[in-house]
C-alpha cells in the first residue's frame, strides 16, 4: 500500500521538476538570446567588416564548443572519474556531477547555447550583409545575404560534424577538462568571497 501511495507522489514531484526545468530553459533562452542579439547587433553595426566577421566567427565557435561539451557529457563513462576522485584529482568531482546530470547539461549545451548561437549568428550574418552593401555596390544585393547565410550554415554544420567525432573519441578528456575549469572557477569564487569576509 505504501508503495502505491509513494509512487504517484514521486511521479508528481518528477513531473513538477520537469515542468520547472522546461519553463526555466524557455525563459532563460528568450532572455539570453534577446540580450546577445541586441548587444552583438549594436556592436557589429558600429564595427569595421573585419571586426564584424571576427565576432561572427566567435559566435559560431562558441556554438561548436558547447556542442562538443554536450556530446562528450552524453557519451562519457563515469567510472574513470571515481578513481580520479579517490586520488583527489582536481576536476574529478565536478566531472562526476556533470555526468550525473548529463541530460540537463546536454540540453543546455546543445539546445540552449547551440540554438542561441544559431539565432545570433543568423542575425549577425544579416548585419554583415548590410555592412557590405553599404560599403560596396553589388549588382545582385540578395546574393550577398545568400552567400553570408550559406557561409554561416556551412561553418556551423561542418564544425559541429567534426566536433561530434572529436567529442565521442575524446569524451573522458573533454569532460575532465570542463570539470577542471569548473573546479578553478569555484576555487577562485571561494577565495574572492573569503577575501571580502
Amino acid at each position: 500500500m505504501s508503495v502505491g501511495k509513494t509512487d504517484p507522489e514521486a511521479s508528481k514531484r518528477e513531473r513538477n521538476k520537469t515542468i520547472k526545468w522546461v519553463v526555466t530553459v524557455f525563459l532563460s533562452t528568450i532572455l539570453i538570446s534577446g540580450t546577445i542579439s541586441l548587444v552583438s547587433d549594436e556592436v557589429m553595426e558600429n564595427s569595421s567588416l573585419p571586426v564584424a566577421f571576427a565576432i561572427l566567427l566567435a559566435i559560431v565557435l562558441v556554438g561548436i564548443l558547447f556542442d562538443i561539451v554536450g556530446m562528450a557529457v552524453a557519451t562519457a563513462d563515469e567510472k574513470p572519474f571515481h578513481s580520479m576522485a579517490a586520488r583527489k584529482v582536481p576536476g574529478a568531482q565536478e566531472a562526476i556531477r556533470l555526468l550525473r546530470n548529463a541530460e540537463r547539461v546536454s540540453s543546455i549545451c546543445n539546445d540552449v547555447v547551440g540554438d542561441i548561437c544559431g539565432v545570433v549568428s543568423g542575425s549577425a550574418s544579416a548585419t554583415i550583409a548590410a555592412l557590405i552593401l553599404s560599403n560596396v555596390e553589388v549588382g545582385w544585393p540578395r546574393g550577398v545575404s545568400l552567400v553570408m547565410s550559406a557561409l554561416v550554415a556551412g561553418l556551423t554544420v561542418g564544425g559541429k560534424a567534426v566536433g561530434k567525432t572529436f567529442a565521442v573519441n575524446s569524451c573522458t578528456q573533454i569532460v575532465h577538462l570542463v570539470g577542471q575549469v569548473i573546479h578553478s572557477i569555484n576555487r577562485f569564487t571561494v577565495k574572492k568571497i573569503n577575501r571580502k569576509l
